[in-house]
């Protein structure tokens, strides 16, 4: 090399450590903006009884809206969602769903046994909301089925897996199936639930296979909740996106049964319920009538709605990346108010999820604080209806504002960590993308390292907004509190899950709690904007792990 390109390869060299140098600070100062302070401060706010509950088209919604505008715009996000009528950008992206309540007061289940000659004619009749809930797609003023009871194992049916539990014809039933995965060895991810765990795909699959409805046997170890959130959860109004033309009519009613009456309906057919469940754990498993014909009752009431994401932008300061995006999502609604209940009606979704809409603000305050924008965009989306199946992302999944081949990776807060420091983070699908090595690079200077799942059966990866964004191929991250605390004894982590789920999730009583510890929280959002300050600095697109469920779908989004 001559002296001249010697001096010049000097001078660039300098000025890119010079760069380098000041996107550090620029960096550093940005994150140093987000404090457990301001953590709580937001919490407070959403999670107040002036918020409602936050339910979609409740009252709780347009003040959560206002809200979140006022916040982004104060921050200098830009609005980013629909199209005016001016044709510039609003700060929404409009998700129209069909709201149906069932009438709790004149719901019914009836079985008829007719297992013998001698019992044949015998009725019971279930209790809505202590043993059975149910609701339905299908936009009726009632609806009625009267069929078979028919035991279909785990519902699944799973080429890849050699598994089928429909291996006769079950249209015009109604299937009774189980909660979670089969617990076959080297099947179905082993100790983690795979997306045929999940209630959504077994609703899915009973249309496909043309079932009249569909009872989910509840179990509260592998569902990861009791019967009460099961009643909260999907007693009073039910919310649905219109059914592609290309998909098959769901069930004309869906629902669960607790386990206690399904180990009475098993009885009354001459079955043991924990027999059954073995059997179901086989791939020769065969359907198993119950000799009881279901008759089913529901009178509904009818309302469409239009909720709401929300949704900003920081744009880019490339000329060419400004087109490419990291997604941050996070969950505005919760359950809103129930006037049934006396006293405290309202569920303020405290933590759940409060603290991450909390955080999607922090971070996007910390990014609109840079000294300069990164090369590429961000776009922060406050989703609706996640607590109704995760509608609000699966409609921006569907109508995506950003295409997916222009989605670098998306990065979902849902609950943050409100019990002090950790030594970790966990990674809810531990090893699904090459995301994970880039938060493992963010954590490399407070010491700190990645843990998995630690209740991998329960299928947290696909409880939450960033799934539906997978689904059309986009990398996403979730994580989750550690599970090793500073300055407490190991099982700590299992004491206070276990703590807040059985006494407030999705209760009224998951309040902001003064007493909480954030800095946990405070340190991994702090690690988030890290992951999605390299993506958005960076060149690189990160890519799924060999033989994830949506690589596939990746590659025909990027054109691969």
């Amino acid at each position: 090399m001559n002296p001249r390109a010697t001096c010049q390869a000097l001078i660039v060299a300098a000025m890119c450590l010079l760069v380098a140098a000041c996107g550090g600070l620029n960096s550093d100062s940005a994150t140093a903006t987000i404090t457990a302070t301001d953590v709580a401060r937001l919490t407070r706010t959403l999670a107040s009884d002036d918020f409602a509950g936050r339910g979609p088209a409740m009252r709780g919604e347009a003040i959560t809206l206002n809200f979140l505008r006022r916040e982004l715009e104060r921050i200098g996000v830009e609005p980013f969602g629909d199209l005016g009528a001016a044709g510039d950008r609003t700060w929404l992206q409009r998700v129209p769903a069909a709201e149906i309540t069932v009438d709790s007061t004149t719901a019914k289940l009836l079985l008829s046994r007719s297992y013998s000659a001698s019992q044949r004619g015998q009725l019971d009749e279930l209790s809505y909301g202590n043993d059975f809930i149910a609701w339905t797609s299908h936009e009726a003023p009632s609806i009625d089925v009267t069929a078979p009871l028919v035991f279909a194992g785990y519902g699944i049916v799973a080429p890849t897996e050699d598994w089928n539990d429909y291996k006769r014809d079950l249209r015009g039933t109604v299937v009774v199936v189980l909660v979670n995965d089969p617990p076959v060895p080297g099947k179905f991810g082993d100790d983690a639930m795979t997306y045929y765990g999940r209630w959504t795909y077994k609703y899915e699959e009973a249309a496909r296979q043309g079932a009249a409805g569909m009872l989910i046997i509840h179990d509260t170890e592998p569902a990861g909740y009791d019967w009460d959130v099961v009643r909260n959860s999907w007693a009073g109004a039910q919310f649905s996106l219109p059914v592609p033309t290309d998909q098959p009519a769901p069930p004309r009613f869906e629902g669960w049964v607790s386990q206690r009456a399904a180990a009475e309906l098993f009885s009354a057919a001459g079955l043991s319920l924990t027999e059954s469940i073995e059997a179901a754990a086989s791939p020769d498993f065969e359907p198993v009538d119950l000799h009881t014909t279901a008759t089913i009752h529901l009178d509904t009431s009818l309302r469409r709605i239009v909720s709401h994401n929300v949704v900003g932008r920081l744009r880019g300061s490339h000329a060419t990346a400004a087109n490419e995006y990291i997604l941050w999502t996070a969950h505005w609604d919760h359950l809103g108010e129930d006037p049934r209940i006396e006293g405290d009606g309202i569920y303020n979704g405290a933590l759940d999820n409060a603290t991450g809409v909390a955080g999607l603000l922090e971070i996007a305050e910390a990014y609109a604080s840079l000294e300069q924008p990164t090369r590429r965009s961000h776009l922060f989306m406050a989703t609706t209806l996640e607590e109704k199946g995760l509608l609000g992302s699966a409609y921006y999944a569907a109508n995506p504002i950003v295409p997916p081949r222009n989605t670098v990776a998306a990065i979902n807060i849902d609950g943050l960590n409100i019990w002090g420091a950790t030594k970790d983070i966990t990674v809810i699908g531990l090893g699904n993308s090459q995301l994970d090595d880039i938060l493992r690079r963010a954590l490399e200077p407070s010491a700190r390292s990645l843990s998995p799942d630690p209740e991998p059966t329960k299928g947290f990866y696909y409880r939450s907004d960033h799934f539906p964004i997978a689904k059309i191929g986009i990398p996403a991250l979730y994580t989750d509190a550690g599970v090793r605390f500073l300055d407490q004894p190991e099982g700590y982590s299992g004491l206070v899950r276990r703590q807040y789920t059985t006494l407030h999730y999705h209760r009224p009583s998951d309040e902001f709690d003064p007493t909480w510890n954030l800095a946990g929280a405070e340190a991994d959002l702090r690690a988030l904007f890290a992951v999605g300050f390299e993506l958005s600095e960076g060149t690189d697109w990160p890519t799924w792990s060999a033989g994830s469920e949506f690589s596939a779908v990746r590659a025909a989004s990027l054109g691969h």
